[in-house]
């Protein structure tokens, strides 16, 4: 393991004095499931040079997304020593070959903390170097799972070669826990993301050597509990829903959605989901979003979810809601990207590049399908919203603007020319959207 630290020349944020918790953004699609907090310093248009504030270059392949709090960004990447196959855009079936991937090259797994103001790596740390034990798609990457962190320490698992750990704002390993490199049947690889609870770890492992649920001490990184899982493959990460009942830790996967207590013991489950389940559940007015839509599959569900559930919820045919489950849409469900409910509404980013809007309470249809670009290749990465406006950033690095609200109307398109498919993060002001070998900070200059 190796620790390299980097001297940085310009002014640096103070750390923290007059920040707050909604300042910072310390997970995959931040506090709120993708929804900043309006701020007029924050831009809607944008290009590889305009409202750039910096652009750093990262090396190596990953598609974590960036998380930021104070004066630290922190990405994580994986860099090969030899030549391997590069990614390629859209949906496709991708063969055998390129389904379950394999590399014998050495690859770096790497942490990068970037300086917020300049745009200047702070320090790098190599947790491992060594092959990949694991296959992956093609289009996922040997470091898809997003860090996590606590203003104090920040939590990085690579499922590819097994490894959770807690390192501090310096750099400095605290804890590090073997938990095991496993690949589910089609050996796509993994990119389920940890998420944080008061003074827990929770990790999701669903494989088919030994699926579960997993609580770790943050301080730690003991092993609190461990829950066994009829899974064998998603790529979902969990869900800390705090509800006006209980709080819960809410999974989704190919065969069941299942919620738990903070004890790990199964609260409720949900059947009726695809294969292939990516997007994360999200909370909002009171009620669970879940979904999955793997594309061809019948159904590809949405479901909206009430508190205080118990047992089995799953719909008897022919229903569309029962006591728990509010809505229901049936063909709704998408297979990367992960909804967005910005005000009173729940937006669907479909894969192949159309948006549509329902009532986030009752599951109404506002507005149909409506395009976003012919030209488009696809969309992998989650949307997100501030300022009455949606972002839609599709694998070619095209950002598309909608106006929030019950009619669709594009704005603009910014384009970064580099395939995208990480969701990005916003705070301060900022935007920061990594592309294939670039992290931009993207923000309106100072007056």
């Amino acid at each position: 393991m190796r620790r390299v630290r980097v001297a940085i020349v310009g002014v640096v944020l103070a750390t923290g004095v007059g920040l707050s918790a909604a300042d910072q953004w310390p997970q995959f699609r931040g506090p709120q499931a993708g929804v900043a907090p309006d701020d007029p310093a924050l831009p809607d248009s944008w290009s590889e040079t305009e409202n750039v504030i910096w652009k750093a270059t990262i090396p190596g392949l990953a598609w974590s997304s960036p998380v930021v709090w104070n004066d630290h960004v922190f990405v994580t990447s994986a860099i090969s020593s030899g030549t391997e196959a590069a990614p390629v855009k859209g949906l496709y079936d991708p063969g055998a070959e390129q389904g379950s991937l394999r590399s014998s090259a050495a690859h770096r797994f790497m942490v990068y903390d970037v300086d917020f103001a300049t745009g200047k790596i702070r320090w790098e740390l190599e947790l491992r170097r060594v092959p990949p034990p694991i296959a992956k798609h093609i289009k996922n990457s040997f470091a898809s799972e997003t860090p996590v962190t606590d203003g104090e320490r920040v939590y990085v698992r690579f499922g590819t070669i097994g490894v959770l750990e807690a390192f501090d704002f310096s750099g400095k390993t605290v804890w590090t826990r073997e938990i095991g490199a496993f690949n589910g049947p089609q050996q796509f690889g993994s990119a389920s993301s940890p998420v944080l609870h008061n003074d827990r770890l929770y990790l999701v492992s669903d494989n088919t050597t030994e699926s579960f649920l997993a609580a770790y001490d943050k301080r730690t990184g003991a092993e609190l509990w461990r829950t066994p899982r009829q899974e064998n493959e998603s790529w979902s990460t969990p869900l800390i829903w705090e509800n006006e009942v209980r709080t819960e830790v809410v999974t989704t996967s190919r065969n069941k959605v299942r919620s738990y207590g903070l004890d790990g013991r199964a609260l409720w489950e949900l059947g009726g989901m695809t294969v292939n389940v990516v997007p994360t559940p999200l909370a909002r007015h009171g009620l669970l979003y879940v979904s999955s839509g793997y594309p061809g599959a019948n159904p590809r569900p949405v479901y909206a979810i009430r508190p205080g559930a118990s047992g089995d919820i799953s719909l008897k045919p022919g229903e569309t809601n029962n006591q728990y489950i509010a809505w229901y849409q049936p063909l709704l469900g998408t297979y990367n990207t992960s909804a967005l409910v910005y005000g009173d509404y729940y937006y669907t980013l479909l894969d192949r590049g159309f948006l549509v809007c329902h009532d986030a309470r009752t599951g109404r249809e506002v507005y149909k399908r409506q395009r976003i670009s012919a030209e488009s290749t696809g969309f992998t990465a989650s949307p997100w919203a501030y300022n009455g406006k949606i972002f839609l950033l599709s694998e070619d690095g095209d950002t598309f603007v909608v106006q929030a609200g019950a009619e669709y109307k594009l704005l603009r398109r910014n384009s970064l020319n580099e395939m995208a498919l990480a969701t990005p993060a916003v705070a301060r002001g900022s935007i920061f959207v990594r592309t294939q070998s670039k992290l931009y900070r993207i923000g309106k200059p100072p007056r």
